[in-house]
């Protein structure tokens, strides 16, 4: 059955992206965080198209992203878990050989009590809070864990030492995150002076990556940059400036398609769509696309919303429904029923990017790509 949307993913431009990460980062082991499903491009679709990219570290938010992975990557992937968990979950990661973040006591004795019960090690990586103020074990909790694993070694395998920061991508942010990093060193002296280490150490995400090479241990963990996207202005503009480029070596691998459903002819003198939002002065042609908000689409982009058909640029007319938009296409002509309507992406010469979108609504990219619909088609190309 024909879909009214499709997203398609670009497996050349993501070769490229994997490609400049791996050559930038100078071989660190990068997970790729793939959480939101992946970014809104689709778990299920973006993590065989990254595993031929020679990928095989993926990072998730809770147990059910976790599983849609464990479903489609390869064996030899490494499936980690940063959030949330129930004792369910906890069971299931142990069972399948999931690593997971461990950043309260309650956890960790589920942890501990779960592997003994199954007679299978928890792959854990310990949280430190450092000012993030969101998880994490406070500094004053170290002796503890320590403590807990050295005498539960047949239980546990202590897989990483992590942190986050909060706001890398801004120099906003600068005493705060330098602040950050004087309390994970601290940590991981405590760890080192009390001789129990992890395999793997981790502390940055994209933003930090790029910001802060100091902090780049044993693995980053990438997440908007592999799709072609930077943290922020503040962060490309850093990179630039650096290494004396202009462009961005990054590619956007989503462009996001539809097709024309219907055409309507519109008289002068009539208001248009729901309500009264737009009038019409002269005689109009529409097109009637069928994507509205249920899919996405904000109802913000009503009357100030761009698509690209036939090679131009035509408007958003009206209110945006639930599930369909009508765009001007007066001036285009030869305009037809299952002609293609670029939501994101390009077309000719005319591109409708992600930031661009996202500008015209009001949200971030990554706000943006998280909220386009599951049930979207997402296809490789």
């Amino acid at each position: 059955m024909k879909a009214s949307s499709v997203i398609k993913l670009d497996q050349a431009a993501l070769q490229s992206n994997w490609k400049f990460l791996k050559t930038y980062f100078n071989k660190t082991k990068i997970s790729a965080v793939v959480k939101g499903n992946a970014y809104g491009h689709g778990i299920s679709t973006y993590v065989p198209m990254a595993e031929a990219c020679g990928v095989n570290h993926f990072s998730v938010f809770n147990a059910s992203e976790a599983y849609e992975v464990y479903e489609v990557a390869s064996a030899n992937s490494t499936i980690m878990i940063m959030g949330s968990l129930d004792e369910q979950d906890i069971e299931w990661a142990i069972a399948n050989g999931i690593e997971f973040y461990v950043f309260t006591m309650e956890r960790l004795a589920t942890a501990i009590n779960t592997a003994a019960k199954l007679n299978k090690k928890a792959i854990v990586h310990i949280e430190i809070e450092t000012g993030m103020f969101r998880t994490g074990f406070e500094h004053a909790e170290i002796p503890e864990l320590i403590t807990h694993l050295k005498n539960n070694t047949d239980t546990l395998i202590f897989k990483g030492l992590c942190m986050h920061f909060a706001g890398a991508e801004s120099i906003v942010n600068y005493v705060r995150i330098k602040k950050q990093k004087i309390g994970f060193k601290k940590a991981i002296k405590a760890f080192k002076e009390a001789e129990v280490m992890p395999e793997t150490i981790h502390a940055c995400c994209s933003a930090a990556a790029v910001r802060i090479p100091d902090m780049h241990y044993d693995m980053i963990r990438i997440g908007i940059m592999q799709y072609g996207f930077w943290s922020g202005p503040e962060v490309l503009i850093e990179y630039l400036n650096k290494h004396n480029l202009e462009e961005s070596p990054l590619k956007r691998i989503i462009s996001w398609e539809s097709t024309v459903m219907s055409m309507k002819e519109v008289p002068p003198g009539e208001f248009i769509g729901y309500g009264t939002s737009f009038f019409s002065h002269q005689s109009m042609q529409l097109a009637i696309v069928p994507v509205g908000y249920a899919h996405g689409f904000s109802r913000s982009l009503s009357n100030t919303g761009i698509v690209l058909i036939n090679g131009r640029r035509a408007p958003v007319i009206g209110t945006v429904n639930m599930n369909c938009i009508a765009i001007d296409v007066t001036s285009i002509g030869d305009v037809k029923i299952n002609d293609t309507v670029t939501l994101i992406g390009m077309q000719g010469e005319h591109e409708v990017s992600v930031a661009s979108f996202g500008e015209m609504s009001n949200q971030l990219n990554y706000e943006l790509l998280t909220r386009l619909p599951k049930g979207i088609e997402r296809k490789m190309v």
